[in-house]
């Protein structure tokens, strides 16, 4: 009705633009892209001009430094440039100028690294970062840059104009931008009028700075063939103004003294062109003969096209489509659920329904376990139908993504589920390491590498984890668990890992990466693919090369890639005192560095292990463990993009912190070809930042924490990662008795704040179930007292983190104990959810 009366009082002139962005709203919500833009900035040429530096002390004690600087824009160029090197001077004058044509729509930063050259290799003085965005056109600036206390310095010229190039559109969400993206596709074919007299064999390399694609090498054919005809393709920002690099090189084998089988290797380059993308008409196939010199050209027949279709990236900060939809079909599961277990007199409209989300933290087999009882006190409450989202880290993963191969779990009595689990815990694991078992390995990692995936030893500990949880072969995958929950039948499972970088602590920088049945992605950057993609290769938001989806047991390695740090030790939990498979293991694995230097809790800690086995497997282990390095690697789904301008603004980025990678959008992770995905353990044991996030309007959090030690730990760090990102939690307050002999339940709440969620959290104790076997109802039988009476945390407990294997008894005693303790708490449960219900009331109103 008010749309109608706005569009009534609106003049005739302005209908046609209104018409127009109602429609283009709502193409996007079909789309899925919510917080996209299209936005036309333009295009500026930056004249950089080193002048000169003073004080400069070189590396080499016994002469002056031999200085040079290197220039990096990667926004703008692919390319590093650098000035002439001045030999022997602390003063070295340059006054060398370079030119660069940025694009306004992204965080120009220009790197300055100034070098003491040295025969061997030159050395790294300092380097400084400056951001273009704050010039002015029209003004030169000339600045000197504070090296050193030392009164080193640095002077250069800057002078930013307008350029004469039309203002160039790009796709935003406010983080990100996607450039138009070109397709440069041809054959090659070396012209019959050339020809290669000497002896050997010739090839052309083909490189375009920029392009996804790295340098191509296409064998040539004999001189009497028509050439070689094989095709090539490269993906490349149309801002880069990229040329395509022709090279003609001609290797020749020489044997050693004439008859030694040893033999040399020499490569000569015949002669080289250069193609430059701006040259060739969009669209139009294009024949032409580049001269290479020396008499020699190739035919090129080329094409250059823009890239049409959509991003396959969804930029956006929103929740997707299929999440949408599945919260619009559980708020009525939740609705009746509500209302019947807390005795409502009205139903709630869809408005008061409170989001309520259990979080299982990390703890290996300890978690899986404690997580069903969990689960399952929350049914004996008749709560598991007003849950909205399950989500986990590490070991509760284990045991969501063994729910969800069912459907309809939830809506079972879990009894069932729990009885299976307890199968397969109780089970004997040294199967995982018998010589079929690690062969099947072997030749897994052997097939996904010659298709084209990263592989590592954190997929080997997912097979391990494969034969753990179900000793046999599990296809199924992460999309498959659409199934689940399609109709809203079961809370929305989000499994979370966290992106590092290589010898850079958790601690200090860990993004969280959420993985749910329909996509996987980063809230910080508002960038998704849907699930069946994951894994495949991305060039600025588009989909280049698919690659199957992989099965649900490599990511569950990877969630839980904690273990696969101590994947010795794993083998020793297992095997126990079959220390001749040890022995024997020894002949297979050998590390070949220590680690000990790296930090506790750098998940890049692993140690480089070569494997060399003997007996049938040798073949295996050594085509696949030769060389390789125990980081776990996949494929970069945001390579390719930039950050915005106005990137910094946005409060999902710590930038205010001068040393956090934040403020180096050159470091971050879109300008990288690999993501490094490990167990979310190394940042928070919890998942609390996938859910605390506004976009998921959580209103409760019921937090199960299963760790060995610290029980308080992700609270508070969860409310230093909220705190530095302005997002509402409540503040932690505990006494020190607290501390030392923790309850089995706390509320915390913000009560000036109803934004901030209620949080539930439960540590993983035995307070009062040793006493009692139901709230209220006392142990009497010895074999009652014996069962409760217990200490999860002593030296001999059987829930010792690296232990894989559980006594039936011992499986039984952590699933009742972890249910007890939610059942126990019931007043605090429905207090929580009660207050819930208020709150969204008041919102209402």
């Amino acid at each position: 009705m008010f749309r109608q009366v706005l569009l009534s009082r609106l003049p005739p002139r302005m209908l046609p633009l209104v018409a127009a962005v109602l429609l283009e709203r709502k193409e996007r919500k079909e789309t899925g892209f919510y917080h996209w833009r299209r936005e036309k900035h333009p295009y500026y040429n930056l004249t950089v001009k080193i002048l000169r530096a003073r004080n400069i002390k070189g590396t080499d004690f016994l002469s002056k430094a031999d200085c040079f600087v290197e220039l990096r824009l990667p926004t703008a160029s692919p390319l590093t440039y650098r000035t002439r090197v001045i030999d022997n001077s602390s003063d070295p004058e340059w006054n060398e100028t370079f030119q660069y044509r940025i694009h306004n729509a992204v965080k120009n930063i220009l790197e300055l690294t100034l070098f003491d050259e040295d025969v061997l290799m030159s050395d790294e003085l300092t380097s400084v970062v400056f951001d273009v965005t704050g010039m002015k056109p029209g003004h030169r600036l000339k600045h000197t840059f504070k090296l050193k206390e030392d009164k080193e310095e640095l002077d250069v010229e800057f002078f930013l104009e307008k350029s004469t190039n039309a203002p160039g559109e790009v796709i935003t969400n406010g983080a990100l931008v996607a450039y138009p993206c070109l397709c440069l596709q041809g054959v090659i074919n070396k012209d019959e009028k050339s020809t290669v007299r000497e002896q050997g064999s010739s090839h052309f390399k083909l490189s375009l700075p920029g392009a996804y694609e790295k340098q191509l090498c296409i064998p040539c054919k004999s001189d009497s063939d028509q050439g070689c005809g094989i095709p090539f393709v490269f993906h490349v920002g149309q801002e880069m103004c990229a040329e395509l690099d022709i090279e003609l090189e001609q290797t020749i084998t020489v044997l050693q003294d004439g008859v030694s089988p040893d033999f040399e290797k020499h490569s000569t380059v015949l002669g080289s062109g250069i193609v430059p993308l701006q040259s060739l008409p969009l669209g139009k196939e294009v024949d032409m003969a580049v001269s290479l010199g020396k008499g020699l050209s190739v035919d090129l027949h080329v094409k250059a096209e823009q890239i049409a279709k959509d991003l396959d990236v969804r930029l956006g900060f929103d929740l997707c489509k299929e999440e949408r939809e599945f919260l619009d079909q559980r708020k009525e599961i939740v609705s009746r659920a509500l209302k019947k277990t807390l005795k409502l007199r009205e139903d709630l409209s869809k408005d008061e329904v409170p989001v309520i989300a259990v979080l299982g933290s990390g703890g290996g087999m300890r978690a899986l376990t404690s997580f069903y009882g969990s689960l399952f006190g929350l049914q004996q409450l008749n709560l598991l139908d007003g849950i909205t989202y399950v989500s986990g880290i590490s070991g509760s993963t284990w045991c969501m993504s063994m729910l969800y191969q069912d459907s309809e779990w939830s809506c079972k009595d879990l009894r069932g589920s729990i009885s299976n689990a307890r199968d397969k815990m109780s089970s004997s694991k040294v199967g995982a390491f018998s010589s079929e078992r690690l062969k099947y390995y072997f030749q897994e990692l052997n097939a996904m590498e010659n298709a084209g995936r990263k592989v590592s030893f954190t997929d080997l500990w997912g097979l391990i984890v494969e034969y753990f949880l179900q000793q046999k072969e599990d296809q199924s995958k992460l999309s498959d668990q659409q199934e689940a929950v399609k109709r809203g039948q079961n809370p929305y499972p989000i499994y979370a890992a966290v992106n590092v970088r290589p010898n850079v602590s958790g601690d200090d920088f860990a993004e969280w990466c959420e993985f749910t049945p329909y996509e996987v992605g980063f809230r910080k950057y508002g960038a998704f693919v849907k699930t069946e993609n994951f894994d495949s290769e991305f060039f600025m938001g588009r989909l280049i090369k698919k690659h199957p989806e992989p099965r649900i047991c490599y990511l569950q390695g990877m969630w839980g890639s904690a273990f696969a740090a101590s994947l010795d030790d794993v083998f020793l939990k297992v095997v126990g005192s079959g220390l001749s498979f040890l022995e024997s293991l020894g002949d297979v694995v050998k590390v070949i560095d220590d680690c000990r230097r790296f930090h506790f809790r750098d998940p890049m800690r692993l140690k480089t292990r070569l494997v060399i086995p003997g007996g049938p497997l040798i073949q295996i282990f050594q085509d696949f463990f030769k060389s390789r390095v125990t980081a776990g690697e996949t494929f970069n789904f945001m390579q390719g993009l930039y950050l915005h301008r106005d990137y910094v603004s946005l409060n999902k980025f710590v930038v205010w912190k001068g040393t956090h990678l934040d403020a180096f959008p050159n470091m971050l992770t879109p300008v990288e070809e690999n993501l490094y995905l490990v167990d979310g353990g190394f940042s928070i044991n919890s998942p609390f930042p996938v859910v605390v996030h506004p976009e998921r309007d959580v209103d409760v959090i019921l937090s199960f924490n299963y760790s060995w030690e610290a029980p308080f730990e992700v609270l508070e760090l969860t409310q230093r990662y909220c705190k530095e990102r302005e997002i509402p939690f409540p503040q932690i307050i505990l006494k020190k008795e607290d501390e030392e002999n923790p309850k089995e339940c706390y509320m915390f709440m913000d009560a000036e704040n109803p934004k901030a969620p209620i949080v539930l959290h439960f540590p993983l104790v035995n307070d009062t179930f040793h006493k009692y076997k139901a709230p209220g109802l006392e142990r009497e039988s010895e074999e009652e007292k014996s069962f409760g009476d217990f200490v999860i945390e002593e030296k001999d407990s059987p829930y010792r983190t690296l232990n894989f294997t559980f006594e039936s008894q011992d499986f039984d005693k952590l699933v009742e104990l972890s249910s007890y303790n939610v059942v126990n708490n019931k007043d605090a449960v429905f207090k929580a959810l009660n207050l819930a219900l208020s709150r969204r009331k008041q919102k209402r109103r």
